[in-house]
């Protein structure tokens, strides 16, 4: 099971072109591969980019040094998730939330810090998703977007952009279970409890 789930979680935020994964299994909860932004991601924020803007920057020096202080206890209960979650051991520096009800479900949320334009690198490369659909989280920038489309098998990709520097990946694996059939409901539900949490914070 390890094995698989770090080649899934791998695999699904490769899709996005942002990163370039390559699957090492060992890591409970963890996303192998090397880290490689996009063309043009390593230039400092000046305003400018194709995406939406963030109408006001959340902190997040917490969420960069551990990902698992998006939700407390009672937060990931709302959501149907195990607290605390497991932070990954992994090249990527994110959280993996196990599913209450099962755990061959789970959800993991990943800033990315090697994008340096947030969400507006994910909309530089909208030529490039098998889906990309604009929305919003708590009124932040969001889209669920990916070159693979793998919902039909229970996995979603939702960016949001919590600075106009910094873009959270929030990656549901949905193995059983009603929720497979919409595993993006499942990335809004987290990323609406996440930023809950954020703006209490700031």
């Amino acid at each position: 099971m390890p094995h698989r789930t770090v080649r899934l979680a791998a695999a699904a935020v490769a899709t996005i072109g942002l990163l370039a994964a390559s699957a090492c299994g060992g890591e409970t909860g963890g996303t192998g591969g090397t880290t490689q932004p996009p063309a043009g991601s390593s230039a400092p924020a000046d305003g400018g980019g194709s995406g939406p803007k963030v109408p006001s920057p959340l902190p997040t020096k917490d969420l960069i040094a551990n990902p698992c202080s998006v939700l407390n206890a009672a937060e990931a209960e709302q959501v149907g998730l195990k607290y605390p979650g497991e932070k990954s051991t992994g090249v990527l520096n994110g959280c993996r939330w196990t599913s209450s009800g099962s755990n061959q479900n789970f959800v993991n949320n990943t800033p990315i810090e090697e994008n340096k334009r947030g969400i507006s690198d994910i909309y530089d490369q909208k030529a490039k998703q098998a889906y990309f659909e604009p929305t919003t989280v708590n009124g932040y920038p969001a889209v669920f977007a990916g070159t693979e489309d793998s919902r039909a098998n229970g996995i979603c990709t939702l960016w949001v952009g919590v600075t106009d520097q910094l873009a959270v990946s929030v990656l549901p694996n949905i193995s059983m279970g009603s929720n497979k059939k919409d595993p993006c409901s499942i990335a809004k539900k987290f990323a609406t409890a996440m930023i809950g949490h954020l703006q209490g914070a700031s």
